[in-house]
C-alpha cells in the first residue's frame, strides 16, 4: 500500500485527512495514489485523478479463510472532510463484515449491518451543532459499496452511486447495485450529513464460472458505465504491468483508462477474484 504513514517534516503520525497529528504539517500528495492487494485474491487501486486536489475515495479489504470482504467509499464533495468520511466508512464497513462473517452471519445480513455500522461511524464525525438545521453543514458524507465473495457466490450492498459489477471470464457481466439518485443524477441516499439510517440494496449471485467482483466509484464507471465496457477495457489492457499480480495489474489498467479519459474525478477500482 502506498499510503503515507509518517510526516515528511517531523516523522510523526499522519492523520487520515493528510495533516500531521504532531506538528500540523500538510503532507504533499497524501493518498494521491493508493494500492492494496492480497495476491491472487483481491486488489484495489485508488487515484486522485487529474483535476482534484484531494483523493476523497477510500477502500478496505480483508480475507478470512474462503471469504473475502471489501468496501469502497466516495466522499461527497460538497460536504466537509469528505475524505475522512470515506476512509472511516470503508474501514468500519469491512471490520463489521469480517466480524459478522466469522460469527456465522449470512452474507446478506452482514452486508446490511455493515452499511449501518459505517453510517453510524460517519455520523459520529459530525461536530455537535447548535441547532438541527446546522447538521448538513458540519457533518461529512460519503457513498458506500461493499462486496463479499465466498465459496457459494458473491454478494454486494450499496448506498449512493458507487457500484458493484460481476465481470465473468466468459459470458455477459452485470451491474449488481442500483444507484440511489434522483433528478439530474443527484444523490438520494448517502452516509452522514443528515442522512437517515440506510436501507442498502443487497444482492446475491451464484456465478456459473470464474470471474471478478468489481467495486468502484463514479470516477471509473462514468467512463465505463456498463459491465461489457469494463470487460472490454480489461481485454485491451497491456499484457502485463510488471507487478506479477494479475488482479492488481487489472485494477491499475482500469484506473489508467479513466485517467487517460480525463481523470476528472477521484478513481477507485477494487477487484475480488471468485473461482
Amino acid at each position: 500500500m502506498t499510503d503515507t504513514a509518517h510526516c515528511v517534516r517531523c516523522g510523526g503520525t499522519v492523520a487520515p485527512d493528510g495533516w500531521c497529528w504532531d506538528c500540523g504539517a500538510e503532507q504533499p500528495a497524501f493518498r494521491a495514489h493508493v494500492e492494496i492487494t492480497v495476491a491472487g485474491t483481491a486488489a484495489g487501486v485508488s487515484d486522485r485523478g487529474n483535476r482534484r486536489a484531494v483523493n476523497a475515495d477510500a477502500m478496505a479489504l480483508e480475507t478470512m479463510g474462503a471469504w473475502t470482504a471489501a468496501t469502497v467509499c466516495d466522499g461527497v464533495s460538497l460536504s466537509p472532510r469528505a475524505e475522512r468520511a470515506a476512509q472511516v466508512a470503508a474501514e468500519a464497513g469491512v471490520a463489521a463484515l469480517t466480524r459478522l462473517l466469522r460469527a456465522g452471519a449470512l452474507p446478506e445480513t452482514a452486508l446490511a449491518d455493515a452499511a449501518r455500522r459505517a453510517f453510524h461511524a460517519v455520523s459520529a464525525l459530525a461536530e455537535p451543532p447548535d441547532t438541527a438545521a446546522e447538521l448538513p453543514d458540519t457533518a461529512p458524507a460519503c457513498t458506500f459499496v461493499a462486496g463479499v465473495a465466498g465459496p457459494e457466490g458473491i454478494w454486494s450492498a450499496g448506498v449512493g452511486d458507487s457500484r458493484a459489477y460481476w465481470l465473468p471470464d466468459e459470458g455477459p457481466g452485470m451491474a449488481l447495485t442500483q444507484d440511489d439518485t434522483g433528478e439530474h443524477e443527484a444523490l438520494a441516499a448517502w452516509l452522514g450529513a443528515g442522512a437517515d439510517e440506510p436501507s442498502p440494496y443487497v444482492r446475491g449471485y451464484r456465478p456459473q464460472g470464474p470471474g471478478r467482483l468489481l467495486l468502484c466509484t463514479d470516477g471509473l464507471w462514468r467512463c465505463l458505465p456498463g459491465a461489457e465496457d469494463l470487460r472490454a477495457a480489461l481485454a485491451r489492457r497491456p499484457p502485463a504491468a510488471g507487478s506479477g499480480d494479475e488482479l492488481l495489474d487489472e485494477a491499475r489498467s482500469l484506473v489508467a483508462y479513466a485517467l487517460d479519459a480525463g481523470g476528472h474525478d477521484n478513481i477507485t477500482a477494487l477487484l475480488v477474484r471468485h473461482r
